[in-house]
């Protein structure tokens, strides 16, 4: 079986070092930006099986990045989710209705991060 693929778009050194070393031992690949739009680059060249998108970024923030990937037809398949610290009431909404197919909050829960992450490419997988 080919290994999933994770890109990360988070500007957090610590976050990102945190979320790549639990989906390498979980046996992904991953590949990263900081940014907004060089994720947006990655995702259309690599096409990942899983986006993890940061909602805080510096220039165009993670909401209207994961807009633009579900307004292109060659990336509106690919699953985002929200990974963000942004956990207030309301905010899984919001990250819905930009279309997240769905939503984590930091601090990453070590213990079960790798099994929703899988859980989230499973469901697409059955779409």
């Amino acid at each position: 079986m080919t290994p999933k693929k994770i890109l990360i778009i988070e500007d957090n050194l610590l976050n990102l070092e945190l979320a790549t070393d639990l989906l390498e031992a979980g046996g992904f690949v991953v590949a990263s930006a900081p940014t907004a739009e060089e994720g947006l680059r990655m995702a259309r060249e690599i096409l990942p099986d899983l986006v993890l998108m940061d909602f805080g970024l510096p220039g165009m923030d993670g909401l209207c990045a994961t807009k633009d990937l579900k307004a292109n037809p060659a990336t509106r398949h690919l699953v985002v989710v929200g990974l963000t610290a942004h956990a207030m009431k309301g905010d899984e909404a919001i990250a819905l209705q930009a279309g997240c197919d769905g939503y984590l909050t930091k601090p990453i829960d070590t213990r079960t991060f790798i099994e929703t992450i899988t859980r989230f490419i499973a469901s697409a997988n059955l779409r």
